[in-house]
């Protein structure tokens, strides 16, 4: 069966086997890129990436699967903040994904939280970031994304506020992306589980939330009127929210007829690292978080019901942590700090094994 797949997904031309092998490259290109400052290291990535997006390559098969009324190709995507501004799309496609999550897209420029703000841990195989959602604006990604043109997968589209927006007018900003940006998304992700935007998740406070979403959902309803396009809003939310606050959120969820939750953004939580605690503020990610990730998950979906749509984020860096996202309830997957750790092959993994 694995001679099949490669058949079926090896390209036929050069540069596209070029593509295809670099996954297998990546232990020897890893100590190079962590002898790199974090944020260079990605912004080299990213580079690469662009690059690749212009070339031809193979895009991988996976099981399809229709969500929310989507095609999604595969049910493996790649998580916001890793291309922040869209400038990597189609060499992300490149990868393997079925899905990808820009952003998170504030409505105005800003630069984000003070360097350094990223911080490797490798003995946990997690990140550190308090990046505080450095952002283009929403008019520059948007003129970015009308060159668009190569990627075959769902575009998602992470929106977010200004850090110097205060919270009772943070609607004004996610209205704002979203007439900006609904045009080229096929989802709207509303996150408000940032631990790098001061006050930010306080929004998940139901009496807060359902106002907040409601507005939101208006609005997305206003810009679609006479048209057949569907344009799913989802939210983000916090892995470090308590039974009550997760069921409050789920009520409110249900009642306002969101369109599904992507679980979850990073913990500010340090007991899974001991020892290995670098006492740095921020969000962690990668395997540290992954148990917290799949309780959030396998909670929601106890408290949504068998059909309700979930994305699982967090912590999932191979083939069994994709698997067990899965069986929690997940109907996608997202990664990102996996990726960093075990490199572009882990993309493939996934969408094998959920396929398969």
């Amino acid at each position: 069966m694995e001679q099949r797949l490669r058949e079926q997904e090896a390209p036929a031309n050069q540069v596209g086997t070029y593509l295809y092998n670099v996954p297998m490259l990546y232990p020897t290109v890893r100590p190079i890129l962590f002898a790199l400052d974090p944020e260079r290291a990605h912004r080299l990535t990213l580079d690469a990436l662009r690059v690749a997006g212009h070339l031809p390559g193979p895009h991988v098969r996976g099981a399809a699967v229709d969500l929310m009324g989507l095609h999604f190709p595969n049910r493996v995507g790649l998580a916001a903040g890793f291309d922040k501004n869209a400038e990597a799309i189609e060499g992300l496609g490149r990868l393997g994904f079925g899905f990808v999550e820009i952003g998170t897209v504030t409505p105005r420029p800003q630069p984000g939280q003070p360097r350094p703000r990223i911080f490797r841990l490798p003995q946990n195989r997690a990140l550190i970031n308090r990046m505080g959602f450095p952002s283009e604006g929403a008019s520059a990604v948007a003129a970015r994304l009308r060159q668009r043109s190569r990627y075959r997968g769902i575009l998602g589209i992470n929106i977010g506020k200004n850090a110097d927006t205060p919270l009772d007018r943070a609607i004004d900003d996610y209205v704002s992306c979203l007439r900006s940006l609904h045009i080229f998304a096929d989802y709207i992700a509303v996150n408000i589980s940032s631990p790098n935007t001061a006050s930010l998740r306080d929004l998940h406070a139901p009496e807060r939330l359902e106002p907040f979403v409601t507005a939101l959902l208006t609005e997305r309803d206003a810009l679609l009127r006479g048209g057949t396009r569907r344009l799913p809003l989802l939210l983000k939310v916090s892995p470090d929210l308590d039974a009550t606050s997760l069921g409050s959120l789920a009520q409110v969820a249900k009642r306002v007829s969101l369109d599904g939750i992507i679980a979850t953004n990073t913990t500010v939580t340090r007991d899974a690292l001991g020892a290995n605690d670098p006492q740095q503020t921020g969000g962690l990610s990668g395997v540290p978080l992954h148990a917290l990730s799949l309780g959030i998950v396998a909670q929601l979906r106890r408290l949504l019901g068998p059909a309700y749509p979930l994305i699982g984020v967090g912590g999932i860096d191979s083939p069994a942590t994709a698997l067990a996202m899965r069986r929690a309830g997940a109907d996608l997957v997202q990664l990102y700090t996996g990726m960093v750790y075990r490199g572009p092959g882990i993309v493939r993994q996934c969408v094998r094994a959920l396929r398969e």
